[in-house]
């Protein structure tokens, strides 16, 4: 199967709630330029595309490793996991359980 790169770049986009202008401000790379990927269906360059690598926090390895579950660890994320590891054991598993609670809740 081919490598959607566009659909890559859009969901992490979408998962760092950035519009395509946002993309455009911390990336670097032209609005005009990440509009043209979607209108006309080209790809980024080598160059582009690390521009927005760096922009998602992320190496392009980690943009074209192939993973089963799509995740982004966004700064938020990146605090919780912080906050996380200064818990105990007993700490955790009772944020597990209430984490778990609210999930069936939804």
């Amino acid at each position: 199967m081919r490598f959607r790169i566009i659909e890559t770049i859009t969901r992490y986009r979408i998962a760092h709630g950035w519009s395509e202008y946002q993309l455009s401000e911390k990336s670097g790379v032209p609005q005009s330029t990440i509009s043209s990927w979607y209108r006309n269906g080209s790809e980024p360059s080598i160059s582009s595309l690390e521009k927005v690598c760096k922009a998602f926090d992320i190496t392009l390895a980690q943009f074209f490793a192939e993973k089963e579950e799509f995740m982004v660890i966004t700064p938020e994320i990146k605090g919780m996991l912080q906050l996380w590891n200064a818990l105990t054991a007993e700490q955790r598993q009772l944020v597990l359980n209430v984490m778990k609670h609210l999930k069936k809740e939804s």
